[in-house]
């Protein structure tokens, strides 16, 4: 496993290299230890938590974004003001995250996209920095980088467009791409994000305390 720092790169010189991303958020979950309550519109400073993850992602360089809703998906098209992204459901969602990956995947197949980085909607202690340095990875030769934090792999993960059908084809249930990457874990470049970001989850009642 590679560990890398974030290259120093031109601002124009980084806007070409991350032009052929794009976001990939996976926004589906049920929030089924939240009482049922959809992840996506859990409310963040006052507004849906699917939109503060978009802007994450918008804020840190990827221009695309294509979201992957599931549970109450048309509450969240009707209630979250998105604009530009593409909405893609999931009507498998109940399956678990790696079925949202393959949805999402497959939404940017022909679509000219050379990378997907995912990101996870219920982690808003990532922004955009840790998105930034992600994406320079892949300007730096990258085609398989992930953030870490305290040399442990988390979100967001890159995927270049040649790993996406290996993906696709081991994510299965809650695991997502973990199988994928565990058997490659000698070509992943980790890129420290543990500065200026915080990996936790909204998962349980308790965890809604870093919401605002």
């Amino acid at each position: 496993m590679t560990h890398h720092k974030a290259p120093k790169t031109r601002p124009d010189t980084a806007a070409r290299a991350t032009d052929g991303i794009a976001g990939l958020l996976l926004a589906a979950g049920g929030g089924r230890r939240l009482g049922g309550r959809p992840k996506a519109l859990l409310p963040h400073h006052g507004r849906p938590l699917v939109e503060h993850a978009v802007a994450v992602l918008r804020a840190g360089g990827c221009t695309r974004v294509h979201v992957v809703l599931g549970a109450a998906a048309a509450t969240v098209r009707e209630r979250a003001d998105l604009p530009g992204c593409v909405l893609v459901d999931n009507p498998e969602w109940t399956e678990g995250m790696g079925s949202s990956l393959r949805v999402g995947l497959e939404s940017l197949a022909g679509t000219g996209t050379d990378a997907a980085l995912v990101s996870l909607v219920d982690q808003p202690g990532i922004g955009p920095q840790a998105v930034a340095r992600v994406l320079a990875a892949y300007g730096s030769g990258a085609s398989l980088a992930a953030a870490a934090y305290g040399g442990e792999r988390g979100h967001p993960v890159l995927f270049g467009a040649g790993h996406w059908a290996g993906v696709a084809a081991s994510a299965t249930g809650d695991r997502g791409a973990r199988a994928y990457l565990k058997a490659h874990d000698e070509a992943i470049t980790l890129v420290e994000c543990g500065d200026v970001a915080r990996p936790y989850d909204i998962d349980t009642e308790a965890d809604l305390m870093h919401l605002e």
